[in-house]
């Protein structure tokens, strides 16, 4: 297993994480996402918030290069003691139906009931295979 008990347990506690992605000319980039940990992939929903483009740079970039970072974190301003963080690093894909797609908008509208009330079934949802877990600090605070 990839992950310890302490490692997945953080990650789900936090809400917040950023999603590093690259172009396939390395040029990176770097969003907030709301996202999931569960049986060794990330899941991440693309949602129904007014975007620029339906044609998002992330999922873009993953077509283009499928090697991506997720960092999760906690700070504390006052207490440095509570910090920590954990970087999945793995291989990402697109998924747009099936019974792995629905389970991801299940499980991540549990976690965030803000998308409850959003159509997401015409929008793709960010598949993260984990194939590197590493982290650092207080993994106990949580969020």
């Amino acid at each position: 297993m990839l992950i310890t008990h302490s490692q997945e347990h953080f990650l789900n506690s936090c809400k917040l994480a950023h999603l590093g992605t690259a172009d396939r000319m390395g040029m990176p980039q770097v969003v907030p996402v709301c996202f999931i940990y569960l049986s060794g992939k990330v899941y991440i929903a693309v949602d129904e918030k007014p975007k620029l483009s339906k044609n998002l740079k992330r999922i873009r970039n993953i077509i283009e290069n499928p090697n991506v970072t997720l960092t999760a974190d906690y700070y504390d301003d006052t207490d440095w003691s509570k910090l920590g963080w954990v970087m999945i690093r793995g291989h990402a894909n697109i998924i747009a139906g099936g019974e792995e797609f629905d389970m991801a908008h299940r499980n991540l509208r549990h976690k965030y009931h803000q998308l409850k009330s959003m159509e997401l079934e015409s929008l793709p949802v960010i598949v993260i295979q984990v194939t590197n877990v590493t982290s650092w600090g207080n993994l106990l605070q949580g969020q």
